[in-house]
Order: C-alpha cells, then structure tokens, then sequence
C-alpha cells in the first residue's frame, strides 16, 4: 500500500473512531450513564481527535535535496516543483506545510528579530500580528512556487547583530557564519515560517516540517528541543557522492538522534543517479551504493534497513512524466513503502492507547454503574416478590427496613465525605510541589542566580540548579501521588464491601513519562548551552535570554503537561465512586417509594413487580450495547473478547 493510500486508510480510521466515541457519548447520555464529567472526557477525545496531526520532519545540511525530496514525496501530482529546489540554500528557516480549514491559503512569515525578545515561536503562533501575512495562490503550481521563493530570503546584518539573535560566528564557517570583507554577516529574514493550502494530504492532518541547514537549526533551539523531538517521523537526508560528513553527523548527534529514540528516524542516501555514470555496469554501481549504506548506517548507529537511497530529482521527473522504470530504478518508491509501514502504524497505535484506553475505562465505569443498577433492581424484586400474599404488617416492616438501610448508607457517606476532605488537602500538597506558582518561584530564583553570577560557573550552576529544583518538585508529587492512590484503592475497596458497589481498583498513574522528558531537556540544555565554550564567548545577557525563551519554556510546557496529566487522574479516580454513590441512593429512594405505593395500594403490587422485571431486561440489552461499543472502539481486539464477560456480568 503507497504512503497516499495508507494515510487515506488511517484517516477513515481515525474518522471511525470519532464517529464510535460520540455514539458512546450520545447512548451514555440518553441511557442516564453520563454525568458532566464523563462528558467532558469524551468531547476532550473528540477534540484530540479533530485536531490530530501526523508530523514528518526532514532534516539535511544544506545542498543535500531535501526540498527536492519533499517535492518528489508529497508534490508530483502538480506537474512542477512546488517548494524552490536549486543548488545552494533554499530553505533557511524552519518551514511547517499544512493545511487549517478556517484559514485561507497563504503564507505567514514570523521576522528574524523576533528572536531578540524572550517569546517562543509556539506563544507567538498566538499573536498573529507579529507575523507578517502573503495570500497564497494556489491555482497554478508557479504560483504557488513563486510565492514559496520567499521562505528562504536572507538580510545582511553586522556580526554583534547576529550574535545577539543567536547565531554562532566561526571565521572557519564550519561551526557558525562567517562574516564577510565589511564585517557583516547574511542570516534568514524570518525566523519561521507556516503555509497554509489545501492538499489532499495536509487536509488530513498530515505536517510536513521542513529545517534549515545547520547554522539556522543552532539559531533556534526550540526546533531541537520541541519540533523535532515531537515529529511522528524524522528524515535525515545524506548526500551520496559524500556519504556522512563532519557537518552532517553534527545535525544528527545534536538535533536528529538527541532525543534517544531510533523508531521513525530514517536516513535518505539522496542524489544516487550521480553515480550512474554510463560506463560502469549497473552491477557496480549497485555494489557501491550497498557500500555507502552500510557505511552511513554504521556511522549514524542505525540499522542497514532505515538508510534508503534513493534520486529524489529522477523519482519526480518520474512521476510527473508517468515513467514507471525510472521511477523504480530512483528507489523514491521503497522509500515511500518505509515510510507508510514505519509512521502510520505506530501513529495509529498512540492513538490507539491515548484515546481508545480512555474510551474502555469510560465503558468500563459505565457497565460498573449499570452492574450497580441491575444489583438494586433485582433487590426491589425480591423484596416485591416475597411480599405477595403478606398482610399490611409485613409491608409496613418492610417500609421501615427499607427505610433504615436509607439512613443507614446516608450515616456511611459522611466517611466518603471525610475522605473527599483529605483527598482535598492531599491534592493541595500536590500542586504546592507540581503547581505552576511554584515552578515560577524557581525560574525567579534561577534567573536572579544568573543575573548575579560574576564567572562563569555561577551561570553554569543556576542554570543545572533549574533541573535539579525540577526533579525534586516531581520526586515530591510522585509521592503525593503515591499517597492519594492508596487512600482512593482503600475507599474503593471499603465502598465495594460495605454497600455492594462494583468497583474495579483505581487506575494508577505516575510522573515518570514527564520525568524523561526533563531528562532529555536536561540533555539538550548541555548541548545548547552547557559547553565552557559557549558560556565563555557568549555574553550573559544573552545567554540569559535564550536560556529563558528555550530550556525554561519547554520545562513550563512539561509541567502544564503534567498538570493536566494529574488533573485528568483526579476527576477519573473520583468520578466511579461518586456516579455509584448517586446511583444507589437512587436505587433507595425508589425502592423506599415502591413499598410505599403498595402500602398505600396493595393492588400495584403485581404492576410493580411486573415493572422491574421489564427493568431488568432493559439493563440486561443496555450491557450488551455497552459491550458491543467497547468491541468497537477496539475494533476486534482484546475488547471485543472480554464483551461476553461485560454483557453478562451479574
């Protein structure tokens, strides 16, 4: 299946998959199942679900084909190269292809001297004023390209200038820009730029990340320790009459493979038609073009079966000239194929655990409260049926029976209560630790260290003093985590046994995932700013701010991660237990009102009876509904299996 169809089929999937969750929520709602918690869960689903989007970043030193790449991929059905591809820079700052329906095609530019202020690209995505707005023509694949020319504008500015927007300077060129005869040095004109247009791809939610060389991606450390670590899938694009060379490790070991993971990161061996000489056999050039795979592969550290080679400039001519042999002999094709097994699978899997686990443990709390419910209802019918035939003593006594178990469970909520009090308290510990207020007290406390630092140690010191204040904030709320699940497992359990409720154990939950997140901004720190080098040369004010506006706004984003991580936890751990409270304080009240009526009119005994029996059945078809949604949302996997067991479950 091509790359085209494969994203064609995980989109109906995803489509699938909205369309179960709001049925469930629609059949919770008419069914009395839902309360406003469980509907908010739900409609945050659907809304992660709309705005879903599957990112492929391509990441290459200069003059490596990457544009050409993403043309040949992506952009052949126009008949033309859409984004500019030509030797030299073309691409010179980080450029995102999508497409965002209430948005009319265009291309929006965000200035280099933004970069001169402590905002991240991602807030100032927020103020659409600082960019600045070209409509896109998207008519004509000239057009388009045209207008696309200007992603890569650059401006002359002196050297201090440069310095000051974050860019490395290196007379050598080989680790920064180099300045000409005047002094000054040529630097991109925007910062970042998006377009916006309605391709069959991008309509989907597909993105496509294109960087700039490597001097640009050092100028902008969020790409490293934001964009690329958060694409779905990476293309580190090799030059093959080169292989691997000095630069291109570089960008691989500093922006590619920093955040520890191999899964989705593939290396192209672009531009093999320059070994297609004429004169040797094919035989040859095949056996050296296996040579330079191996060699990039063990170099870069990944398997022989992720470096692809392929002409990205022959698989487009291809394509547009409909020429199936060149097309296969550019290799673009097992390119393609890699791409589409690699991303969309294990795309559709996160999703899969993210939101379809969420969706089993709503169904789950669902059939718990309907277990509840038909518990109760069979309780009203035993009760009913062994009143036929009693005199008016009997259903009096029952009257107060039934009465007294109400005030009894009424008597018994003042524990749940209590324990509510205490969660309460438990929970204000834990954002003391987690919360926003406190994160801020600390970056205060770090950038007035950095302020006062006079050598550079100091500066050092403050900035790793950060992530050590960090860790032990997490380490503190784990532990408050920790205590608030033993108390809720503890409630459960008591709950379960005292009033016959159906609860299965609180889901557990932890901080580690937020933990190695800091750990690897921990580790992109070192390589941005940890360097004696770097703190040496670079002036503190400087090196303040970029700290701030990179390494701290990502450590602020983790920690708004975490809290909605945590407030999501809370509401689901207390929302089974307070649905089951309500419920069987229904199921009392009802069953008090039942004996009532009788007492009162013994001739609505019978209905009564007959009444609950038809309740009965009706709960019995609500968990064989509720099964088949949880096999749904599943799509026939371990779901599908246990559905009996909820269906039948007494």
């Amino acid at each position: 299946m091509s790359l085209v169809q494969q994203f064609n089929a995980y989109s109906r999937w995803r489509g699938g998959l909205g369309s179960s969750i709001a049925r469930l929520r629609q059949w919770l709602a008419e069914n009395g199942l839902g309360d406003a918690q469980t509907d908010l869960r739900l409609r945050q689903m659907l809304e992660k679900l709309r705005e879903d989007r599957l990112v492929v970043a391509f990441v290459a030193e200069f003059s490596r084909g990457k544009s050409e790449l993403i043309n040949a991929i992506f952009f052949a059905e126009y008949g033309s190269r859409i984004l500019p591809s030509s030797a030299g820079r073309t691409t010179m700052c980080p450029t995102e292809l999508l497409y965002d329906p209430a948005d009319e095609p265009s291309i929006s530019l965000l200035p280099i001297e933004t970069r001169s202020r402590q905002t991240t690209v991602g807030d100032l995505k927020r103020t659409p004023e600082e960019w600045h707005r070209l409509p896109l023509n998207t008519s004509t694949a000239e057009s388009m390209s045209e207008a696309l020319r200007r992603v890569g504008e650059q401006k002359y500015v002196s050297a201090a200038t440069a310095q000051d927007l974050g860019f490395s300077i290196d007379v050598a060129g080989e680790r920064g820009l180099q300045f000409d005869d005047l002094g000054r040095v040529q630097i991109p004109r925007w910062r970042h730029a998006i377009i916006n247009f309605p391709h069959p791809l991008l309509e989907q939610g597909l993105v496509i990340l294109d960087t700039p060389g490597l001097n640009a991606i050092g100028a902008e450390p969020e790409l490293t320790l934001s964009l690329l670590p958060s694409a779905h899938a990476v293309l580190f694009i090799l030059a093959a009459d080169t292989g691997v060379t000095q630069s291109d490790l570089v960008v691989w070991r500093d922006h590619v493979s920093a955040a520890g993971q191999s899964r989705g990161r593939l290396a192209v061996l672009n531009k093999i038609d320059g070994l297609w000489d004429g004169l040797r056999p094919p035989g040859e050039i095949e056996a050296e073009i296996e040579g330079q795979v191996a060699t990039s592969a063990r170099i870069l550290g990944l398997p022989a079966a992720q470096v692809f080679p392929v002409s990205a400039q022959k698989g487009l001519v291809a394509k547009i000239n409909g020429d199936e042999e060149m097309l296969e002999k550019s290799c673009l094709p097992t390119l393609e194929r890699a791409l589409a097994d690699e991303l969309l699978p294990a795309k559709q899997q996160i999703v899969t655990e993210s939101i379809a686990a969420e969706a089993r443990e709503l169904v789950a709390a669902a059939d718990a409260l309907l277990a509840t419910r038909l518990a109760g209802l069979r309780e009203q019918l035993a009760e009913l049926s062994d009143l036929r035939g009693k005199n008016e003593s009997v259903i009096h006594y029952m009257m107060r029976k039934v009465k007294s178990e109400k005030d009894d469970f009424e008597k018994g909520l003042q524990q749940y209560y209590a324990v509510r009090s205490v969660l309460s308290q438990l929970t204000n510990n834990l954002f003391a630790h987690l919360g926003m207020e406190a994160l801020r007290e600390q970056t205060r406390k770090t950038r007035e260290a950095m302020r006062d630092a006079a050598f550079s140690k100091g500066l050092s010191d403050a900035m790793a003093g950060l992530f050590r204040a960090v860790r032990e904030n997490l380490a503190r709320s784990d532990k408050e985590i920790g205590e608030i699940a033993k108390m809720m497992e503890a409630m459960y359990r008591r709950f379960a046994s005292e009033h016959g409720m159906k609860l299965d154990a609180p889901r557990a939950f932890s901080l580690a995932r937020h933990e190695k997140e800091i750990d690897r901004l921990e580790e992109g720190f070192k390589r941005q700013f940890g360097g004696i080098l770097i703190i040496l040369t670079r002036e503190k004010r400087v090196l303040t701010q970029q700290f701030f506006e990179t390494v701290a706004v990502q450590v602020r984003k983790t920690f708004e991660k975490a809290n909605r991580d945590v407030e999501h936890w809370l509401r689901a751990i207390m929302a089974p237990i307070e649905s089951q409270v309500r419920e069987i304080q229904l199921q009392l009240k009802r069953r008090l009102e039942s004996v009532r009526r009788i007492h009162e009119a013994t001739d609505t005994l019978e209905d009564r009876i007959a009444e609950l029996a038809q309740g009965e059945q009706l709960i019995g078809g609500q968990r064989v509904e509720l099964a088949e949604f949880a096999a749904e949302l599943e799509g026939g996997g371990q779901v599908a299996e246990a559905a009996p067991r909820l269906a039948t479950a007494a």
